[in-house]
């Protein structure tokens, strides 16, 4: 059973504090996650268990090979999309290693899948390819925009 649900805007406090734990100085500001979740909430997901948030996934529709830039509002969905982007999926320790990551996966695959997407591309930070690359992703460049250690990645999906 999935404890994957859609975000609402209250979550948002969570989403940051959870962002601060896990993400070091890939951390965005909270009103990041806030325009994004406006913006696209079909892309927008928190793990809880037992009232207790534990992660967090953003995603929505991209253009272009530069990722979104760090910390910085989108201002909109660009309408001529040609991919759909994994911007964001954080963890607690807690909620690691139960398969909440695969069902993030999961949920994004089949969003990007639903709107016509045959890729989904991401940043890799913090080492965390060789996650990525489990989860079916391959390199597509270094750098990816986000500085030293970061990774441009992308798995293609059937349609």
């Amino acid at each position: 059973m999935s404890l994957w649900r859609p975000m609402r805007p209250a979550d948002i406090p969570a989403v940051a504090a959870i962002s601060d734990a896990v993400h070091g100085t890939y951390t965005e500001h909270a009103d990041i996650y806030a325009e994004r979740l406006q913006l696209y909430p079909a892309g927008c997901w928190m793990l809880e268990r037992a009232g207790e948030a534990l992660g967090y996934l953003i995603s929505h529709p991209w253009q272009g090979d530069r990722p979104p830039a760090l910390n910085a509002p989108i201002l909109a969905v660009p309408a001529a999309a040609d991919r759909y982007y994994l911007h964001d999926l954080a963890l607690l320790p807690q909620a690691r290693g139960a398969g909440a990551a695969a069902e993030a996966v999961q949920l994004v695959a089949d969003e990007a899948d639903s709107t016509g997407f045959a890729r989904i591309t991401l940043t890799a930070v913090n080492g965390a390819d060789a996650f990525w690359r489990k989860q079916g992703f391959l390199p597509v460049n270094d750098g990816a925009g986000y500085g030293e250690g970061s990774l441009a990645m992308e798995r293609t999906i059937s349609q």
